[in-house]
């Protein structure tokens, strides 16, 4: 299923896709729901945040190649830090280029959307506490980056973290293609089976650092091939049997 989030009459209301329609939902994909009569068209709704994560969890350098591309060595263990929620924004908002930075670039990331209550579980009960994935961007001002010594303010500007376009719950993480566009032209492309750390193992590892809830969303690390962006830019984030987010660079 492809579960979103999208306004209709102004408000929020969750769905599933079907082709180019969106059945409407009564509730939310973490509570029991039950399907409504109302029906949409996918091209004619605002799409929003498909979840709205009370914390963003995300992972450094868990590709191999975008480790050798910083310079930095293979870690032992996840690096993790974290993304406050008001960095999150959907499909087609803009992405703010803050004044204070000088270089503001995409990540391409695959982001996992966790269903339920999760705290201090084994890699094997990871699966059922995922509720399905979908695109991300990490986007990230680098020069603020290299110049705090830690990722907190380089990571945490509003609107640096877009997701979408949807929730797919019906597929296998363990071997996606992950791409990112740059005004049409690719920029960065691998697969998740270069992940130094697979999903399983990376769910479990953070739920016995931290309790995760329902809606909160794991960014599990970009390929290299990262860069910069300006405004003006538009940047497209696609993965295999999810989609494609498009945001701008305003």
């Amino acid at each position: 299923m492809r579960l979103v989030r999208f306004l209709a009459e102004g408000r929020p209301v969750c769905g599933i896709v079907n082709g180019d329609e969106i059945a409407e939902l009564e509730g939310n994909f973490f509570s029991p729901f039950k399907m409504l009569q109302a029906r949409h068209s996918l091209s004619r709704v605002v799409l929003l945040p498909p979840c709205l994560p009370s914390k963003v969890v995300a992972v450094g350098l868990n590709y191999r190649d975008h480790a050798e591309e910083l310079g930095f060595p293979v870690p032992d263990d996840p690096i993790l830090f974290l993304k406050p929620a008001t960095t999150v924004i959907g499909p087609g908002e803009p992405i703010l280029y803050p004044a204070m930075s000088g270089r503001v670039d995409y990540e391409a990331e695959l982001g996992v959307v966790i269903r339920d209550h999760v705290r201090n579980i084994s890699p094997g009960e990871a699966g059922s506490h995922i509720l399905g994935y979908t695109c991300a961007n990490d986007v990230t001002a680098r020069d603020l980056q290299k110049k705090d010594g830690q990722w907190t303010r380089a990571k945490s500007f509003d609107t640096f973290c877009p997701i979408g376009p949807w929730i797919e719950t019906d597929v296998d993480p363990g071997d996606l293609q992950v791409e990112a566009y740059l005004n049409n032209e690719r920029k960065q492309r691998s697969r998740t089976s270069q992940f130094i750390f697979k999903v399983p193992f990376l769910v479990s590892f953070i739920s016995k650092v931290m309790t995760l809830l329902p809606g909160d969303l794991i960014i599990t690390g970009t390929p290299s091939g990262i860069g910069p962006m300006k405004p003006g830019d538009e940047i497209e984030v696609r993965i295999e049997g999810i989609g494609s987010l498009r945001n701008t660079v305003t």
